[in-house]
């Protein structure tokens, strides 16, 4: 895999074909400017970039768990998650049974004042905590949402054992009920 573009630098994580991406950014005396998407670009790094939704979220709370997300087939998606507003403790799982990381998990910093998003390819779950409050994401996914497809595991199952940096935990009453592996 190309590592590198013009816009773009490439970093490997724990958990294979998940990627965080440094975005390059120019400055000025009129403030900063920088590229989140070039298909060209992406194509050259191996990386799809076929976008069929774009999302936000906006998390209020210090500690708020989302995840661990992903839909099944035939409606994987990969995505690429960027943080607009605030910082979260963002979590990539391999639930890839054939995958050599499988249920390994790796976790970036996103944040609002970093020009780095993650790059999460089909069959990993995604999920991420707010180390702040009021938090904005911006998610684009190559395909669309289907509730049919949809899926999760509960963050806080003991045998995924990941890591949460806050001891305040806010999730949704979904997410708790969600499956343990």
């Amino acid at each position: 895999m190309k590592k590198e573009t013009e816009r773009f630098k490439v970093k490997k994580t724990l958990v294979e074909g998940v990627y965080v991406i440094d975005r390059k950014l120019y400055c000025d005396e009129r403030g900063s400017f920088s590229r989140l998407l070039c298909q060209g670009e992406m194509k050259e790094l191996n990386l799809n970039s076929s976008i069929a939704q774009i999302n936000i979220s906006k998390t209020d709370k210090t500690g708020t768990i989302r995840g661990m997300h992903y839909q099944e087939e035939p409606d994987e998606e990969d995505k690429y998650i960027i943080c607009l507003k605030g910082s979260v403790f963002d979590v990539a799982l391999d639930i890839r049974k054939d995958s050599k990381t499988y249920l390994k998990w790796d976790s970036v910093i996103l944040s609002a004042d970093t020009n780095e998003m993650i790059y999460i390819p089909k069959g990993v779950a995604h999920g991420f905590q707010t180390l702040e409050e009021d938090c904005w994401l911006l998610y684009l996914h190559t395909a669309s949402y289907s509730p049919n497809s949809e899926n999760g595991l509960n963050p806080l199952d003991s045998k995924l054992n990941i890591k949460w940096p806050k001891s305040e935990i806010n999730m949704s009453r979904k997410d708790m009920k969600r499956e343990y592996i």
